[in-house]
């Protein structure tokens, strides 16, 4: 059983920038592919970004392609999401996610976190 702990959401002006991190706990980190997901009020969970294992294959949703970067640290247990200039429209709670295959479905991952906000003002 994974636990997974989001931390880094806040509130930051459009054009900011905000680092997410996730600390896994309970499993065996590297065995998993890890993914971000978003939900805005009223709207679908919907991917943000996602990578393997290794770390060497990333995948992005358009919307946040040249904004966004997915890392992680095998070595802490920890997911990144790095978020550069900002947008309203990014406002959400983003949740962390992990599964043993991986990919922009929601469906498929097993462990989650609780989720963490992230607010952009115009």
């Amino acid at each position: 059983q994974v636990q997974l702990v989001e931390s880094g959401g806040g509130m930051v002006q459009a054009g900011g920038s905000l680092r997410l991190s996730c600390t896994a706990s309970g499993g065996t980190f590297k065995n998993y592919a890890m993914a971000w997901f978003r939900q805005a009020p009223g709207q679908e969970r919907e991917f943000v970004a996602g990578l393997t294992w290794t770390g060497t294959n990333t995948l992005y949703r358009d919307s946040v392609k040249g904004r966004f970067t997915i890392s992680r640290d095998n070595l802490k247990n920890q997911v990144y999401l790095q978020m550069n200039s900002l947008k309203p429209e990014d406002t959400a709670i983003y949740y962390c996610a992990a599964d043993t295959v991986g990919g922009k479905d929601a469906r498929l991952y097993d462990y989650w976190g609780q989720g963490t906000q992230v607010t952009v003002s115009s």
